[in-house]
């Protein structure tokens, strides 16, 4: 069996763009007419530039060859032109088209790529979900003024309330204020207030029924995230998400000992050499890898064998669209060391439009698929139906510095 073709698609994310702007998928077709798909999350360049990036590294790397070669492709990947380092956008091509080529390995198997990868510790995964406004767009402006689920307390404990009522057992918000590209600094005490306040609501609207996931995205310095911790301690939140910018490894062990809430970070990082720090030095008690960028199934099942020898948890990051949704559960139910996956609410919108049958969600659980391969099949038709022409990227910070 060898790779025969390759084709991407870059798909727009139809308002509220819940998980996305635009999604960024890969078709893999060998010989026999075998079809694996894959995706992308990389957000540092236009997505169409990195569609031609995959094809490229499909072109000198997969195509003619046998998809069942995960490690030498994986090694063909991270020395390419002579690198042999940690690169996001690298390594998101390659965890786009070694996704896709579990998604072969499955299929020609006739087994779901779980079974593939130790087989099934857990039935179902324990998921969350972002709080989301209920009306208009997930992406609000910084001078916005109307309040919504990112800036004021009560509207935030209601929605949490109603994920608790729908099966929920943690919500995850980020009230923290501006993502810069100036890097960490000190929190104003409007946002440390602002923050205390939230999540104090949201505990006391949800009581003991659900966890709260705190989310800052690297915003501070280790000594402001530890004054950020502080005020937010008392509520018990199950994790402080990227305290500190992801590189700063050393000043995220800062805070890690300085704080009673488990630190969490690993969307921003790639493969085993980049998380082995975090791991050697215990700067956070649960990693977040994006299997669309982490370096694909192969690596990241090596990422958490490594924290399972240290007793990290493992919390599959996802926003983003839903074929990296279907690699963090194919590889997250043969985890031991799994704790709760990100869910793009329940799976439904536009992320059960694009794949002809959706991922299963029960009473807060995402329940693994047995179909052979990922479980899922994309709906090409939706995606020629709904192409990308913006030019904004995934994700964007600020770019004005902090001003006190």
């Amino acid at each position: 069996m060898k790779i025969k073709d390759v084709k991407t698609y870059v798909v727009a994310n139809p308002p509220p763009q819940t998980g996305g702007r635009y999604f960024l998928f890969v078709k893999l077709v060998t010989d026999g007419g075998v079809v694996g798909y894959g995706e992308a999350y990389d957000a540092a360049f236009d997505p169409h530039l990195t569609a031609k990036l995959m094809e490229d590294v499909a072109a000198r790397y997969l195509v003619g060859r046998d998809p069942h070669d995960i490690e030498n492709f994986f090694r063909l990947c991270y020395s390419s032109g002579f690198s042999q380092r940690p690169d996001m956008t690298m390594m998101a091509c390659c965890s786009a088209l070694e996704m896709a080529c579990w998604d072969i390995i499955g299929k020609e198997a006739a087994q779901p790529v779980h079974k593939l990868l130790g087989g099934r510790v857990h039935e179902g995964l324990r998921s969350y979900t972002y709080l989301y406004p209920e009306t208009g767009s997930v992406y609000p402006s910084e001078t916005d003024s109307p309040k919504n689920v990112y800036n004021d307390p009560d509207m935030a404990a209601s929605a949490a309330l109603a994920a608790v009522r729908q099966g929920f057992t943690a919500v995850k918000f980020d009230p923290a204020g501006p993502y810069r590209v100036q890097g960490g600094h000190q929190p104003l005490l409007a946002d440390i207030d602002l923050s205390a306040r939230m999540v104090r609501a949201v505990r006391e609207a949800v009581g003991a029924r659900a966890d709260i996931l705190f989310g800052t995205h690297g915003q501070f310095t280790a000594a402001g995230a530890i004054r950020m911790a502080r005020a937010i301690e008392a509520a018990d939140p199950l994790w402080f998400e990227e305290p500190v910018p992801p590189d700063q490894i050393a000043a995220m062990a800062e805070v890690a000992r300085a704080t009673s809430i488990p630190v969490a970070t690993g969307e921003r990082l790639v493969t085993k050499h980049e998380f082995a720090r975090v791991i050697e030095i215990r700067a956070a008690a649960i990693l977040q890898p994006n299997l669309g960028r982490s370096g694909g199934l192969l690596e990241t099942k090596k990422i958490a064998g490594m924290a399972e020898a240290f007793g990290i948890q493992i919390a599959p990051h996802c926003y983003c669209g839903p074929l990296v949704a279907a690699a963090n559960i194919q590889l997250a139910a043969t985890l031991p060391n799994f704790l709760v996956l990100e869910s793009i609410k329940t799976w439904d919108g536009f992320h059960a439009e694009v794949l002809k049958k959706k991922i299963e969600w029960e009473d807060g659980f995402v329940i693994p698929s047995d179909e052979p391969g990922l479980g899922v099949e994309l709906n090409e038709a939706v995606c020629e139906a709904n192409p990308w022409s913006g030019d904004v990227l995934h994700l964007e910070m600020t770019r004005e510095p902090i001003r006190y």
